[in-house]
């Protein structure tokens, strides 16, 4: 009898495929968490979403909610007053022909009075000119605004100035030329009144600006007047005192006389001689013509040698009047130089007088400071957007970090 040998049927592609996975699961499960149970490994799937939502409820949705808040409903309007000013000489500017390569032709000479003003703006100064007359620590702690963009009481005056800085925003344009001034209060008048006090005491700034450069202008050249005066007072008290010892007006004009007289003298002794000459041709020398002559000629020879030694010989009782001259010529020179220097300093006093009133500095506000009519501040929906932007990166940074720390893990 023959007996059939049944072959042993292969298992189902199914369940063949089932098993790897399950041992493979199973491993995993055995060496990812040993001993846990079924629920434990679900529980701790779900962790990582809860916490993620949690996360974000904590970083975003808290954060955009009180910011909303307070934008929404807490936060006070804030009313800006814009003006705009610039600085301008009496004559007009001048532009280095270096500029005009650079670009920077139109650059007005108040460039750097401009720079003063836009930093003074901004400044303490500033705040100590304004505060007597606005009472900026009770203007900018109005019960209109609210508790975080006020000015909390008591402030000291760093506190203010700093507070000042947040509320003002000059700013220089240097293309132009233009001061720009924006200003922030709680209430339309108080904005206006702001920046209409700023620009009185701009224009006072300016003002002493001018009136210091023409002080120190017109003060240097009355110093170099008062000296070059001095120089020639000292000059003609010491001619004064030289006259008065010498007796001579004039030295030089009394050489000159005396050199005229000199050159007659001989010329009439030249004269006489040539006269005795003639007569010794046909007289004797007793004939009274001829000692008359004589007598007439020796009174020349006389006058001549005296003279002479009056111009150059030294005299006990006087000196010669070569060393009277060569005192006085120094002291003549010195007079002249003084006279010449006085001179030169008063027209450099007119000049300077002169160029300080055609370069004094004023204030041209061609828009001028006008009541605001809507508050631009605070800008509510965009505060509140990059407020949902920042938390909402930061989130996801940390998100990332968190996933990546667990990964490595």
């Amino acid at each position: 009898m023959l007996r059939t040998r049944s072959l042993p049927q292969a298992p189902a592609p199914a369940a063949e495929a089932r098993l790897p996975v399950a041992r493979a699961g199973a491993s995993v499960t055995r060496l990812a968490f040993p001993g846990a149970t079924h629920d434990s490994v679900e529980r701790s799937r779900h962790r990582p979403a809860s916490f993620r939502m949690l996360s974000f409820l904590a970083v975003v949705v808290v954060p955009v909610v009180i910011a909303a808040v307070y934008l929404l409903a807490i936060a006070a309007d804030q009313y800006v007053t814009e003006f705009r000013m610039t600085l301008r000489r009496v004559d007009a500017p001048q532009i280095a022909p270096v500029l005009l390569f650079g670009g920077d032709a139109v650059r007005s000479d108040a460039a750097t009075e401009s720079q003063i003003v836009a930093q003074y703006i901004g400044s303490r100064a500033i705040v100590d000119d304004l505060d007597p007359k606005l009472e900026l620590r009770k203007l900018f702690s109005s019960p209109a605004a609210d508790w975080w963009a006020r000015l909390s009481q008591p402030a000291s005056i760093e506190e203010l100035v700093y507070y000042w800085s947040r509320q003002v925003d000059p700013f220089y344009d240097n293309s132009t030329g233009t001061i720009i001034v924006r200003l922030r209060a709680f209430a339309p008048a108080d904005s206006l009144r702001l920046a209409r006090a700023v620009v009185a005491a701009s224009e006072r700034l300016v003002n002493d600006l001018s009136a210091r450069a023409h002080r120190d202008a017109v003060g240097y050249a009355e110093a170099e007047v008062a000296s070059a005066e001095a120089r020639l007072t000292a000059a003609l008290g010491k001619i004064r005192r030289f006259r008065d010892q010498s007796g001579l007006i004039d030295p030089g004009k009394a050489a000159d006389a005396t050199a005229q007289l000199g050159t007659k003298l001989r010329d009439d002794l030249i004269k006489a001689n040539s006269l005795l000459a003639t007569l010794k041709a046909y007289m004797r020398d007793d004939a009274p013509p001829v000692r008359v002559l004589k007598a007439r000629i020796r009174s020349l020879e006389t006058q001549q040698r005296g003279l002479a030694q009056e111009m150059t010989a030294s005299q006990p009782a006087a000196p010669a009047l070569s060393q009277t001259l060569g005192s006085y010529e120094p002291l003549e020179a010195e007079r002249k130089f003084a006279e010449d220097a006085y001179q030169h300093a008063l027209e450099g006093l007119d000049r300077a007088r002169d160029n300080a009133d055609r370069q004094q500095i004023y204030i041209a506000s061609f828009v001028p400071p006008s009541l605001p009519e809507e508050a631009l501040y605070p800008r509510r929906w965009r505060s509140l957007g990059v407020v949902a932007l920042i938390a909402f990166a930061i989130w996801a940074i940390g998100s990332l970090a968190v996933q990546s720390i667990r990964d490595h893990l």
